[in-house]
């Protein structure tokens, strides 16, 4: 089974990028599920009702969240409806919306989990624990089960990872909007990166027009912050998971020019 995660969708053209290549991308590696983070993608600032549904009709079979999902009021109606958008499992109970879900390709079942660290963020439910409770209940019906761990530290998606190795089949970092290099199968069969990396601006900071945060820095004065305009790209990864064992066997990164 083919599978692919894409990084954190940012602005315009980040929508633009995924419009453009993820058909492409699941023609070319024969994918059988895409999930895509679509937390920045109105403006940089949470998702709307009508983007989402535009993502889904571009080919993604499950959207991710973080921090940013209640960014926009009108997602909140849409969350509780949608199960195809997460956000993060390990919000207080009463949030509305799920943080994880099931989905059918094919012959086979998928489980994609959305949790969301602590170190430096908001002090949410533990995602560890959480990750434990919601695995001993999905997988009684599959052993094919993807964690996107939206981070703000390294070292808190490195130990998701190690925490999970040989449990779930993927634990994928989103967030940080830069694609790290260290992407690998674990030793139990769980493929890992610490961070996807952004589908967005190019010439950009993190996504956010560059000219901007330069004045941030330069003058610790508050700026609005705008998405950057120009040319995107698509970050992410194929990974390649035996349907049977829910083991992965390989973990590829995909950096590609829109």
């Amino acid at each position: 089974m083919k599978i692919l995660m894409v990084g954190d969708v940012f602005g315009e053209p980040g929508r633009s990028a995924v419009k453009k290549l993820l058909p492409k991308l699941r023609q070319q590696h024969a994918i059988d599920l895409a999930v895509v983070n679509v937390e920045n993608a109105a403006a940089g600032f949470g998702v709307t009702p009508q983007i989402a549904r535009e993502i889904l009709d571009q080919g993604a079979d499950v959207m991710t969240s973080g921090n940013h999902i209640w960014d926009r009021k009108e997602i909140v109606e849409y969350i509780t409806k949608e199960n195809l958008l997460l956000r993060p499992a390990n919000f207080p109970a009463g949030t509305p919306g799920v943080g994880h879900v099931t989905v059918k390709t094919g012959p086979h079942r998928v489980a994609v989990v959305n949790l969301m660290g602590r170190v430096f963020m908001s002090a949410i439910d533990c995602p560890f624990r959480k990750a434990d409770e919601i695995l001993s209940e999905v997988t009684r019906e599959t052993r094919i089960v993807l964690v996107d761990m939206h981070a703000e530290a390294t070292s808190e998606s490195v130990a998701m990872g190690w925490y999970l190795d040989g449990r779930v089949s993927a634990v994928v970092g989103t967030h940080r909007h830069v694609q790290t290099a260290d992407e690998r199968v674990l030793p139990g069969g769980t493929a890992y990166i610490t961070d996807l990396g952004m589908t967005g601006p190019i010439d950009s900071v993190i996504g956010v027009d560059k000219d901007l945060i330069l004045q941030r820095f330069l003058t610790q004065m508050p700026v609005r912050f705008e998405a950057a305009k120009g040319p995107a790209a698509l970050h992410g990864v194929v990974i390649t998971v035996d349907p049977e064992t829910g083991r992965a066997s390989d973990i590829v990164r995909i950096r590609q020019a829109a």
